[in-house]
């Protein structure tokens, strides 16, 4: 059974916090099954962004959810995640938005 999406997210922003990773619930989604999408702000005018993987038979033993970068290159300007993230906003208004910021653009996301 997978985790509730308000879960998830709310011990994902724990789970930065005992990093010493500054991160913030930025967009409040559908509390049972919203998509989470992750931004990572690298605080050099380049970031990251991370979303649901393409589903898969089966998820690795203690994995809840895995994640996939949206972009080729390790990073990207902002601007461009914004733009992916408004149009995302526009398919299904339900997704949660959490954003990270850290220098070493650490997820400490499951990555598919």
């Amino acid at each position: 059974m997978r985790l509730r999406s308000d879960i998830w997210v709310s011990a994902y922003l724990r789970r930065c916090a005992a990093e010493g990773v500054t991160a913030v619930l930025r967009r409040r989604g559908a509390a049972e099954a919203g998509a989470i999408f992750v931004k990572v702000d690298r605080l050099d005018d380049t970031a990251t962004l991370y979303g649901p993987s393409p589903p898969t038979e089966e998820l690795p033993q203690g994995v809840d959810r895995l994640f996939t970068r949206f972009h080729e290159l390790a990073a990207v300007p902002p601007a461009e995640i914004e733009a992916r993230l408004a149009k995302e906003r526009r398919f299904d208004p339900d997704i949660w938005i959490v954003e990270v910021e850290d220098r070493q653009g650490r997820s400490f996301l499951e990555l598919a």
